[in-house]
Order: structure tokens, then sequence, then C-alpha cells
């Protein structure tokens, strides 16, 4: 019998973001299989939606995130693609364990997680802040 699961929390990404996503997360399977299944697993169960009709407080790709564990441990970070990712300026790769996990949530849900030595957390988001288009202010 399977271990049992909490349920997971709905969360929506906007269209062209899953589509890159899927592209990213299907080449990147054979050299980190772990993260690229769950990064899937979260696409599969995605609600797909156009880009103004997101919630302003869901986190979708470029957002900044602050989230709290259940440790006690707060982080705040911003969620970008592999090539952007610098962990010292808190620019967390989607193809992590806890950015596959960030993707489409909004504040207030929670969501269980694995890390790469196989511990679980749990996070929680406090707030998001959407994505600065270039050129607008």
């Amino acid at each position: 019998m399977a271990a049992s699961r909490k349920k997971l929390p709905p969360i929506i990404i906007n269209a062209e973001d899953h589509k890159r996503l899927t592209a990213l997360a299907s080449s990147a399977l054979e050299r980190v299989p772990d993260v690229a299944e769950s990064l899937l697993s979260e696409l599969d169960r995605a609600r797909i939606g156009a880009p103004g009709a997101l919630p302003a407080d869901s986190v979708q790709m470029g957002s900044i995130v602050a989230f709290e564990a259940d440790n006690g441990f707060a982080k705040q970070v911003t969620l970008v693609y592999p090539g952007e990712a610098d962990i010292e300026a808190g620019r967390i790769s989607v193809l992590t364990p806890i950015g596959a996990a960030l993707i489409g949530l909004s504040v207030g849900q929670s969501i269980d997680w694995q890390d790469r030595s196989g511990k679980v957390h749990r996070m929680t988001i406090r707030s998001v802040t959407p994505q600065a288009i270039p050129g607008k202010v």
C-alpha cells in the first residue's frame, strides 16, 4: 500500500509558462529525473489560465515569493528558469525540489516538498509579488 499523501492544493499556471516548463522538465528527465518528474506532476494537475486572468497572488515564473517552512524557516526567493538561477541572489530554479513545489501556488496555500536528502518539509506561501515586466514601470 502506498504511503498516504496529504491532498495537494489546487494550482494555476499561465499557458505560456506551462508549455515552456513542460518542455524543460521533459528535456531534464535524464539529468535530474526526480525533480523533472515532480515538476511534470505539478504541471499535469495545474489549471491553465490566460496571463491576464491569473490571480495576482499566484506563483508564476519570475514571481517574488515569501514562504515559511514548518520548522520556522522563512525565506523570500524569486522563481526563475535554470539558466537564471543564483542562490546567493535568492533566485531559485524551477528545476529544484522547492522550485517545482512553488509553481502555481497562491498566498495561504501549503504544500509538502522533499529536499535532496529525502527529508519532507511543509511550506506555506506568505506573499507573492508578480514578475516585473521589462520596459513597464
